[in-house]
């Protein structure tokens, strides 16, 4: 029996009005289940530090962790979208990646998997919210450590027991000594390179770090008098007594010399400071300050001419009268971090630079300055910013402010905004470059000391090199993107190693909008070279080796381009014997992205004995499906057998690295050396008529076999002048040992002197690089060739 359901009009009208807003709430759970944004998954900025981003992470972790939700068969699943929006925003060229191509950019495998909630709760990210620990990273850490501050760095791994132990003795240290020393820490679990790199092998694994001078590690009980002692040792500035027969000539020279001094006058009454609190002020105020002390007792008509009738503490800036001086500044508080605070805010600050000063100052030295909007109470930094000429003085880099509120004009020629530092380098007011980093002193001290000697300038559209015949290699980039920043320090360095052949620039896609989108940039970094008439897009790890490797390459390609005209002609219609290597990617493809550079250099490994080529299946998709390509990166093999143009090999290997690709193509080579028995040893090595090369080897030594190519390589080197031959010392042991073998691979020398070679073991060559074996080789036969010549013919 049938149903029939009438609606009437108003109803009919209402589902009408529902039908779209059903549909678009279908369309919106569709996108999120598809995946939503990182930043969004996360609660945080695209602006977000690396430190945020973790403390973002720990909080969802803590209340979304399947063990804090047994009873949400979707807790698995939530929790694996936050830690994989975790792995890769932490991860400075995952996130690049992310920004430029979204999810469909990474590996499938990242985040993946993650830790009890234990671990999150008591191991994660031990000192992130402890303001006077200073976390640091691959990223910044030697900036830090070299900035010319002492740092005491706390190494540790988060599963280490030791570690949490010490946590709460270390943030008491910390806040002991705030403002005397720098206090760091390593998370050894997420920096493990960095950590290997300092040779740390324990945990946790205390060092103080001074710019210059090796660093000195703390072996003592971990207590936080102990820690305390330890650091205050590094603190070397001098306290000086002062008395009746030093004390006008001290603070004569200070004041020449731009410092002030401050002065504890120590008696019977009132309130003198410890010897530890001095040392401290000293260490806290060294290149601003000079600390000294006076006794009162003795030098009681000293003290009475500096008004002083007991024990009192005050600050002389630099050019104050010693007596009754509105400038000075007495001191009611025993405290170093009250003291500290009240001399900074007292002391003078930066020279101001104006319109009418700007350009000439600028002109022929070289300035650090900050460019302030207002008052500049407001700028946290500004009393920190005071220490900055001490620091950059040996440098010869001067320090000043420019107040954009006054000298508008100024700051707009400029292109400057908001509050910033920039270092200008002695070549006008044109040549600079904006730091983007983090606004802290070691920070900007690190930058100011690069960016001199770097080559690297920010620019604009009236400097901007569109039709330049110079090349340049141009940086587009946001100052919130975390990436973008990496990548700064990574282009002076390349700077530097190009001096003269390449230019490099910086824009900021947040100010110069239109000229970034002529150019069609979408993600940020995006890094351009601009050569005359053409313009290639850098692909490739953000590190100064792979900007020059990338560079090295465009000058002299190693990879040939192809298209479907060039792959039917080049490849398929290849010679016979010849090879081609070729990677079928995607530019939006993350491990098409982390293959290339592996790729070139792969490239430049087999130049000369394997042609290597690349096909963008984004721009020739059609082409890239008759060849049944169905992934990316999609790495095949064309042999030399010209009569089956379409066979290939695949790579199906684990390892996307240069070598292990070398080493994979090397093994399609036709074999160049020979497999040697003991009968054919003796017969063509020891008493044959030729110079040979050996390779001793054993087929289960894994050495050895990643050693085969290379010798491969070796003897196509040497072809026609030196026989290469293998002998494979589990069969043939006997002939290994009398050949005094004790160790796989070994290479050895055996030259035909003009005489039978009794002798068995041949000269040892220790080295595996084919190129160096075949120079040492060579050079060996240009040392023998005296001897050579003299021998009778007959012995020839």
């Amino acid at each position: 029996m049938g149903y029939r359901v009438i609606l009437g009009g108003r109803r009919r009208h209402l589902v009408q009005l529902l039908l779209p807003l059903l549909l678009l709430l279908f369309l919106v759970a569709a996108v999120l289940a598809e995946g939503r944004d990182y930043y969004d998954l996360l609660g945080v900025s695209r602006e977000a530090t690396t430190r945020e981003i973790r403390q973002a992470f720990k909080k969802l972790a803590l209340t979304m962790h399947p063990d804090k939700n047994p009873g949400d068969p979707s807790a698995h699943e939530k929790f694996l979208q936050v830690n994989r929006a975790y792995e890769v925003l932490k991860d400075e060229d995952l996130r690049k990646k992310y920004d430029k191509y979204g999810e469909k950019g990474l590996d499938e495998q990242q985040g993946g998997r993650y830790e009890s909630w234990n671990f999150y709760r008591y191991d994660f990210g031990i000192y992130d919210d402890d303001l006077e620990i200073i976390t640091l990273d691959s990223g910044d850490f030697e900036a830090a450590v070299n900035s010319g501050e002492i740092w005491f760095v706390n190494f540790y791994f988060p599963r280490c027991s030791h570690c949490h132990e010490l946590a709460p003795t270390w943030r008491e240290f910390a806040k002991e000594m705030d403002g005397v020393i720098r206090i760091g820490a390593v998370n050894c679990g997420d920096n493990n390179h960095l950590c290997r790199r300092k040779g740390i092998n324990s945990y946790p694994s205390l060092f103080i770090y001074r710019a210059g001078q090796r660093p000195e590690k703390f072996n003592g009980e971990r207590t936080k008098d102990n820690l305390v002692r330890f650091s205050m040792q590094f603190i070397t500035t001098t306290i000086t007594q002062l008395w009746q027969g030093n004390v006008f000539n001290e603070i004569e020279q200070a004041f020449s010399s731009g410092l002030g001094w401050l002065i504890t006058f120590c008696s019977n009454t009132g309130d003198c400071l410890e010897p530890r609190t001095r040392q401290k002020l000293a260490g806290m105020l060294d290149g601003l300050v000079k600390v000294g002390w006076m006794d009162c007792i003795t030098e009681e008509k000293l003290c009475e001419s500096f008004q002083v009738t007991g024990g009192a503490t005050a600050l002389f800036p630099p050019g104050s009268a010693l007596d009754k001086d509105s400038s000075v500044l007495w001191l009611n508080t025993l405290d170093s971090k009250e003291i500290y605070n009240q001399a900074m805010n007292h002391l003078p600050g930066l020279e101001l630079l104006t319109s009418d000063s700007f350009q000439r100052k600028l002109a022929h030295h070289r300035w650090l300055v900050s460019f302030t909007f207002g008052d500049r109470s407001s700028n946290a930094a500004s009393n920190e910013y005071k220490k900055l000429q001490a620091f950059l003085r040996d440098d010869h880099i001067q320090v000043g402010r420019v107040d954009c509120i006054s000298d508008a004009e100024l700051c707009q020629s400029l292109y400057i905004h908001k509050p910033c530092v920039a270092v200008f380098k002695g070549l006008g007011i044109h040549d600079f470059e904006i730091h983007h980093g983090k606004d802290v002193l070691y920070n900007i001290v690190g930058f100011a000391r690069d960016s001199v000697r770097a080559h690297v300038t920010t620019l604009r559209p009236d400097n901007f090199p569109s039709d330049r015949k110079e090349p340049w290699l141009v940086d587009f980039f946001a100052p919130w993107c975390p990436p973008c920043r990496a990548l700064l320090p990574e282009l002076r360095k390349a700077s530097i190693q190009l001096a003269g052949r390449m230019k490099f620039g910086t824009l900021d896609c947040t100010i110069h909008h239109n000229l970034c989108s002529t150019y069609n940039i979408q993600a940020y970094p995006t890094t351009v070279i601009f050569n005359g008439s053409s313009v290639h897009e850098y692909e490739g790890q953000h590190s100064a080796d792979g900007i020059l490797e990338f560079i090295q390459d465009l000058v002299s390609p190693s990879v040939v381009v192809l298209n479907p005209s060039s792959f039917a002609e080049r490849v398929k219609g290849r010679a016979e014997g010849q090879i081609w290597a070729v990677d079928f990617y995607a530019p939006w493809c993350g491990p098409c992205q982390a293959l290339m550079p592996e790729w070139r250099r792969m490239a430049r490994l087999l130049s000369g004995q394997i042609l290597v080529g690349s096909v963008d299946c984004q721009r020739f998709q059609s082409f890239c499906q008759s060849q049944s390509v169905r992934a990316y990166p999609e790495i095949r093999l064309y042999p030399g057998n010209a009569r089956q143009p379409d066979r290939f090999m695949s790579y199906n290997g684990w390892h996307r690295d240069s070598h292990s690709l070398r080493a994979w193509a090397l093994s399609y080579l036709p074999r160049a050396s020979v497999d040697l028995t003991p009968e054919t040893f003796r017969s063509l090595v020891l008493s044959g008529r030729d110079h040979w090369v050996l390779d001793f080897y054993a087929p289960w030594c894994g050495p050895c076999q990643h050693f085969a190519p290379e010798f491969e390589v070796l003897a196509r080197i040497l072809k026609g002048e030196v026989r290469a031959g293998k002998v494979d010392c589990q069969a043939h042991y006997q002939t290994c040992q009398s050949a005094g073998i004790t160790a796989y691979p070994s290479v050895r020398f055996y030259p035909y002197l003009g005489t039978r070679r009794f002798e068995h073991s041949g000269e040892h060559i220790n080295s595996r690089d084919a190129n160096v074996i075949a120079d040492t080789v060579r050079q060996r036969l240009q040392q023998l060739l005296p001897r050579l010549q003299n021998k009778p013919k007959d012995e020839l």
